[in-house]
């Protein structure tokens, strides 16, 4: 085992981490990459058992945002577009083979964006988009958590069931998050995607059946910003399905990456 890691590792030592990017596993030479990126309050340790499992047969990246964890005392960015920029500058280097992108929640627009990027520079789509628990771009609700009192904050996570009561019990640990999860709530109300904005990427919708967040309608909406296929895939769960159904997320995940992509036409 040693020995292999040992060998995988030299093939891959051509791509550097940066403070943006996280590899937690090496993968053998030429793997597709998929990149993940976090949820609202939410850090690159979050997709550690993604990672694990799904390397080394695929190349696991993923992006860490400033202002949590190690980047916990650079300064937060507020707004989608700009830390659409700022990740697209990193990961525009990471697209020398297949390239899919897997957000969560926010990072399901962080994703959409990176993807609209790359075709805005001249670059090949990415080969695939995995939008989890994240209603289609153009599917707004007037959403204000950002704008509430710590309370408020705290409410809202419970409702979403992605925090352990024991952490929102803690003192100590809501107040170094709450900034965090209060900024990310900014970008992500505030986010408007402009008007018939749409990916050459297809797209893969990955979706709790009781989420409060969205609804099936709102999931399926992705069609409309993509000019390739898109699919809704449906899990037991709420906004965190993810978590407890990790098997079934994952195997979703290598079919499509497997899988050859098709265009409408």
């Amino acid at each position: 085992m040693t020995t292999r890691q040992d060998s995988t590792r030299t093939t891959t030592g051509d791509l550097l981490e940066s403070d943006w990017i996280r590899r937690y596993h090496p993968a053998v030479a030429d793997a597709p990459r998929l990149i993940c990126f976090p949820h609202a309050g939410g850090s690159a340790s979050f997709y550690f058992p993604v990672a694990k499992e799904l390397t080394p047969a695929i190349d696991v990246l993923v992006v860490q945002y400033p202002g949590r964890q190690e980047r916990r005392r650079e300064p937060l960015i507020d707004n989608v577009p700009e830390l659409a920029d700022r990740v697209f500058e990193e990961v525009r280097h990471h697209a020398d083979r297949p390239l899919y992108l897997f957000g969560h929640s926010m990072g399901a627009t962080v994703a959409f964006e990176i993807a609209r990027r790359f075709q805005d520079a001249g670059l090949p789509a990415p080969a695939r988009v995995f939008a989890s628990a994240r209603r289609a771009p153009s599917r707004t609700r007037p959403d204000r958590v950002h704008t509430r009192d710590d309370e408020g904050v705290i409410r809202e996570l419970r409702k979403l069931s992605g925090t352990d009561d024991r952490v929102l019990g803690n003192e100590e640990i809501m107040r170094l998050a709450l900034p965090v999860l209060r900024n990310d709530y900014k970008a992500v109300e505030t986010y408007r995607a402009d008007h018939g904005a749409r990916i050459d990427s297809p797209v893969t919708v990955l979706t709790g059946d009781s989420d409060p967040n969205t609804t099936l309608d709102e999931a399926r909406a992705w069609a409309e910003h993509t000019t390739a296929d898109c699919e809704v895939r449906v899990f037991p769960g709420g906004h965190f399905y993810l978590v407890d159904r990790q098997r079934e997320v994952l195997d979703a995940i290598t079919a499509r990456i497997s899988a050859p992509t098709r265009n409408r036409g």
